[in-house]
């Protein structure tokens, strides 16, 4: 009798063990699942920047990437030939469904809308951002303009 008891019990136990394990792995799946949606709604809007220097054609420049700095360095996604400005003069980052600008502690300062950028802010359409002498102005919007630089 105490054989039958034995087998019943090593039965229960896979049985226990192959529930954990499919308990286990459904968390998994599910929680793998959720963050994958997540990121798919995470979608960064397209952004352009209008940009005008002393002497020289404006030009529309195109980002979809949720981070674009701004200044001199060849580093820089949006890159200003223009001794007013900084190697790392500002930087434009996307988080909370927001484009936000920040002034990279430049020498000659980033204004927004003629207000000098002490903190993160966040910017709107039509918003002007100077760094040094040249001015950027924001287009947030679905369609993406042509692309009259590079």
């Amino acid at each position: 009798m105490s054989g039958i008891v034995l087998l019943g019990l090593r039965i229960l136990s896979a049985l226990a063990l192959y529930a954990f394990l499919g308990w286990a792995l459904y968390l998994l799946w599910r929680t793998l699942r959720r963050d994958i949606l997540t990121e798919a709604s995470r979608h960064v809007p397209p952004l352009s920047l209008r940009i005008s220097q002393p002497d020289e054609e404006e030009l529309v420049r195109n980002f979809t990437q949720g981070e674009i700095a701004i200044g001199r360095d060849p580093d820089c996604e949006c890159i200003l030939a223009h001794g007013t400005v900084s190697a790392r003069h500002a930087r434009l980052n996307f988080h909370h469904h927001q484009w936000w600008v920040d002034d990279l502690q430049s020498t000659n300062g980033t204004k927004l809308n003629d207000e000098p950028l002490q903190i993160p802010t966040v910017v709107a359409d039509g918003d002007t951002i100077k760094c040094g002498q040249v001015s950027l102005t924001v287009i947030l919007s679905d369609q993406v303009l042509s692309d009259t630089g590079d």
